[in-house]
């Protein structure tokens, strides 16, 4: 996976870094979503929410053409966020 950090249409608020963002796509847990809004389908944005080697939750908007990631938005997790992750995550394990 590359990513594209040409210019970053955002800023982190300095508790995440981008190693840690690309990271959380690598998580073999990480959700993957679509939005079903028409705002966000129309522009093809995706939502990441994955974790950092360092155990940090990640909540990206991102945008793709299928080889390279430009990562639009990314902070760390809300706690319903958290706990979404953490109830898939265990959902997975349980199969």
């Amino acid at each position: 996976m590359e990513f594209d950090w040409n210019n970053p249409p955002f800023e982190t608020d300095g508790s995440l870094t981008q190693r840690d963002i690309e990271e959380s796509f690598e998580d073999p847990f990480a959700i993957r979503l679509l939005p079903d809004t028409p705002r966000f389908s129309v522009q093809a944005r995706f939502f990441n929410l994955g974790m950092s080697a360092n155990g940090d939750g990640v909540f990206s908007v991102y945008r793709t053409n299928g080889k390279m990631i430009r990562v639009i938005h990314a902070r760390g997790f809300q706690p319903e966020e958290r706990y979404f992750y953490q109830r898939k995550m265990e959902q997975a394990l349980a199969q």
